[in-house]
């Protein structure tokens, strides 16, 4: 059974912090670090038989902005469209729909989120970010 719930009572925090702490953009995240983005934000557990399999989450004040992070599918579930449902969840969230900015950010999975309206920066010169 393929499920995706936003009930984090259900999110298996020792895999998302074991995978994301292997990632090129979570290395070093510590467990609790990894519990307090957790309690912060809104999140999506992908499940498969009970099983959790994926996760994202999203930063957002529900009426204007949205930051999409952490999102992830386990390797070995890869390649059958999990993704992608955990994405079209994500962007039709009944939450999250007066949200007119969207935003995140890639190194490698452009393809993915360009399915899901997303583009590069059409005014790159107007954000700015702090980086330590």
């Amino acid at each position: 059974m393929f499920e995706i719930s936003t009930d984090k009572n259900k999110l298996d925090v020792s895999v998302i912090h074991q995978f994301l702490s292997q990632t090129y953009w979570a290395k070093g995240r510590t467990v609790a670090q990894v519990q307090t983005t957790i309690n912060s934000c809104l999140c999506f557990g992908v499940y498969l038989n009970n099983e959790q399999i994926g996760f994202a989450r999203v930063a957002t004040d529900y009426a204007v902005f949205a930051y999409i992070m952490d999102v992830f599918i386990l390797p070995e579930y890869r390649g059958k469209g999990y993704s992608k449902k955990l994405m079209e969840a994500v962007t039709t969230h009944k939450t999250l729909q007066e949200c007119k900015v969207w935003m995140l950010k890639t190194k490698d999975a452009h393809g993915l989120y360009k399915q899901f309206g997303f583009t590069d920066l059409s005014h790159p010169e107007k954000l700015m970010e702090k980086l330590l």
